[in-house]
């Protein structure tokens, strides 16, 4: 059986926990690893984009990692009760012009009984900013 620790239900400890895992996975920028956080059945909604199962997951993320050039992200802890987790993040990237970014975001996670993400809905803004204003180096 598949599982992912930590497992729900979370404490502080074990949330925080959770929520680095997904940060060093995601700045990894690797879709293979990143997706095995998340469920076979996995539901998202990622702006306007919703994507089902984990093989969808990874085909968006190889396209925004080949569109998001230098991605590097940081996730924080904004909440967390039983196998639910609020998260805020914020990343950086520029596209292939060369133009920097800043995404803005708020992320609502749900796990299931074995540590993997069921659910994951993804609010996100980006601000164009210059490349001595980035955060992230």
């Amino acid at each position: 059986m598949e599982q992912r620790h930590p497992l729900p239900p979370f404490n502080m400890e074990t949330a925080l926990q959770k929520v680095q895992l997904a940060e060093d996975a995601w700045n990894s920028k690797d879709p293979e690893r990143v997706a095995l956080a998340y469920t076979v059945d996995t539901e998202w909604r990622n702006r306007t984009d919703f994507i089902n199962g984990r093989e969808a997951v990874k085909e968006f993320l190889k396209g925004k990692w080949e569109k998001e050039l230098d991605y590097k992200l940081k996730k924080e802890l904004w909440g967390f009760r039983e196998n639910r987790m609020a998260v805020r993040f914020e990343y950086e990237y520029r596209n292939e012009a060369g133009q920097w970014f800043r995404a803005y975001g708020n992320e609502n996670w749900e796990f299931d009984e074995n540590g993997l993400m069921r659910k994951r809905f993804a609010s996100i803004n980006d601000m164009p900013i210059e490349e001595k204003d980035r955060k992230f180096k």
